[in-house]
């Protein structure tokens, strides 16, 4: 296939996640050299910025891809360079109308070049996020949305959260995709409630700032000169360094949540005695009495977590695998198909 002798048609594509003006080198020496700049509409996020660096933008508006199509490489011999500003809806089916224009009309339509001038980073569709929560949260958004609390969400926040333990269990990828967003979405949907408080507002960003905040002063090995070999002594680092910061704290079981399941409660509190060095409460009997009362089992099962953290066994995730292995014998027993 030959080209139009003369002119060119250039792609611009942006992205409406960084700031109006923030595109490459390429991208501009693009712009300043063309011979017309088009766009969508007066609302396309880079029309601004372009023309306040001084290059000239007309606006078109084609009713459809295929016209738009045409607009674009409806260009005489020599006419130049035309540029289009992709839209922010990536202007569907238009490369498909071009591609077809190219077969149809052979040597007369320009040469045809896509070039981006900006890109998203990692991390970039996390604005997308704010900005649909906001929606649904805000006036003329959605009505069960914007009802919520920090408190009506915690029972989504704990089913969101097993659902994603038994996605991981299970190693079911597309399912951990899933719920991982389910457990995101709860974080930025409490973040979005916060910001509406009276006296004491906080958005995501503030949640982010103090978790990278964290992060960095419990990692002096990467981020600081500390040294760490192995993960026992990044784990070591971490216990003293979140001891510090927890000074003020009476018992070395301060701060252990007591919502927590209860095999999951009395693992995390044997975990902090453990890692104290605490030793003025003996473990707890490991035998099973001649009678089970409720006394006797929760003894029992409390020995049981003492000595499955002795042995480096996650006690609750071992129970939930054999409760799924009696499920399925169970299953099996009755003439049905595991799940």
């Amino acid at each position: 296939m030959t080209n139009l002798p003369g002119a060119k048609l250039i792609l611009l594509t942006t992205t409406h996640r960084v700031a109006p003006g923030l595109l490459s080198w390429p991208a501009w020496e693009a712009l300043r050299s063309a011979g017309r700049v088009l766009a969508s509409d007066e609302g396309h996020p880079q029309v601004a910025a372009v023309r306040q660096a001084g290059v000239e933008v007309e606006i078109v508006a084609p009713a459809s891809a295929p016209a738009l199509a045409r607009t674009l490489t409806g260009q005489p011999a020599g006419a130049g360079t035309t540029l289009w500003l992709g839209s922010p809806d990536g202007d569907p089916g238009l490369t498909d109308a071009l591609a077809r224009l190219a077969v149809e009309h052979a040597g007369e339509v320009p040469e045809i070049e896509v070039l981006p001038g900006s890109y998203d980073l990692p991390g970039a569709r996390l604005l997308d996020l704010v900005s649909v929560m906001d929606r649904l949260r805000s006036p003329g958004g959605c009505p069960w949305d914007a009802e919520q609390t920090h408190a009506s969400l915690v029972k989504y926040l704990v089913e969101e959260a097993y659902e994603l333990v038994e996605a991981i269990e299970e190693d079911d990828r597309e399912t951990l995709r899933e719920e991982l967003g389910d457990v995101l979405l709860q974080v930025f949907f409490h973040s979005r409630i916060a910001e509406e408080h009276p006296t004491d507002a906080f958005s995501i960003d503030d949640v982010a700032g103090d978790l990278v905040e964290k992060l960095m002063y419990r990692h002096p090995h990467v981020f600081g000169d500390a040294q760490a070999e192995g993960a026992a002594e990044v784990e070591a680092n971490w216990e003293a360094l979140k001891a510090a910061e927890k000074s003020g704290r009476e018992s070395v079981l301060d701060g252990v949540p007591a919502g927590l399941p209860a095999l999951a409660y009395a693992a995390k509190l044997v975990s902090r005695v453990r890692r104290a060095g605490f030793t003025g409460v003996p473990d707890a009997p490991y035998e099973l009495p001649a009678e089970l009362t409720a006394e006797s089992a929760g003894v029992l099962l409390l020995a049981v977590a003492q000595r499955a953290h002795d042995a480096d066994v996650d006690v609750d995730a071992a129970l939930r695998a054999a409760a799924r292995g009696y499920r399925e014998a169970v299953r099996t027993a009755e003439g049905l198909k595991p799940e």
